[in-house]
């Protein structure tokens, strides 16, 4: 998917919704273990109740993975399913991998080629080389982490250098000189509030993937007032405040009223851009 086409979905639809695909089978609803493949029937159903509200869809590989073949079995599945009923929306594959350069040229073949992903999330830490496999795709983005939502984030990403520049600003200046606005995002958790004031300083145009909205705390308004863009900019991501929004047999439906609830906020914000 470009850039073109993912504003175009935004601005259509009136959301910039990304719903995670963080499937626990200890956290699904138990009516539907006795299914022969728990996590892709939730998975089913929670895509058919959300997608009208969302433009993006991101499961996280490491709640397969978790499950050895039957997980990924799973994975492989959703897949599919995300790409026959909802072919315009936006797939994120978040493995966070990156390593030296002929294993990231693995993994990249693994999401690019072999699932035929949209996107991947990407630590950017080891460096160019571990990144550029992933660049290589057309048409592909590479989602880098930048500045993350969980607590532990202040230990590296906050530390300066003799300049005063922090590791996360340094990351965000490095990496455009591999990619660009059309095939690169960042990872910023909403729980970081105003710096995305500084986040954008260094990326004013790039796409932020944000999760941390929800669960986690995130205020959406505020990440809007100060990460918006005049062509959105935005991915927010939900991921446990919606797909587990219920556990009992309507679960889908809750987890539809939480994702509209959400699409509806976000059009709000879209208003204040559209005049």
């Amino acid at each position: 998917m470009t850039r073109k086409q993912l504003v175009a979905q935004i601005f259509d639809k009136q959301t910039f919704l990304c719903v995670g695909l963080d499937t626990d089978i200890k956290k699904i609803p138990t009516h539907l273990l006795t299914a022969e493949d728990p996590v892709f029937e939730f998975n089913k159903r929670i895509v058919d109740a959300t997608a009208p509200y969302c433009v993006a869809y991101k499961p996280n590989l490491a709640f397969y993975e978790s499950l050895g073949v039957k997980g990924l079995v799973a994975f492989e599945r959703t897949i599919a399913y995300l790409k026959q009923q909802c072919p315009k929306h936006l797939i994120i594959a978040d493995a966070k991998r990156g390593d030296i350069g002929n294993t990231s040229t693995m993994y990249a073949r693994t999401f690019f080629e072999e699932y035929n992903l949209d996107a991947l999330t990407v630590a950017p830490y080891m460096g160019e080389d571990s990144v550029k496999p992933f660049l290589a795709y057309e048409g592909k983005w590479v989602v880098l982490l930048a500045l993350t939502s969980n607590q532990g984030s202040h230990d590296f990403q906050l530390t300066e250098d003799a300049q005063g520049e922090r590791l996360f600003e340094k990351v965000l200046r490095k990496s455009q000189a591999w990619g660009d606005e059309d095939n690169m995002m960042y990872v910023v958790g909403a729980t970081q509030g105003r710096m995305f004031e500084d986040i954008r300083r260094v990326v004013p145009s790039h796409f932020l993937l944000v999760p941390g909205v929800g669960a986690q705390g995130g205020s959406l308004q505020e990440v809007c007032r100060y990460g918006m863009t005049s062509q959105c900019g935005l991915l927010v991501n939900s991921s446990r405040g919606i797909i587990y929004a219920g556990n009992g047999e309507d679960f889908a439906e809750m987890a539809g009223q939480k994702a509209r609830e959400l699409q509806q906020q976000m059009a709000a914000e879209l208003s204040k851009i559209q005049g």
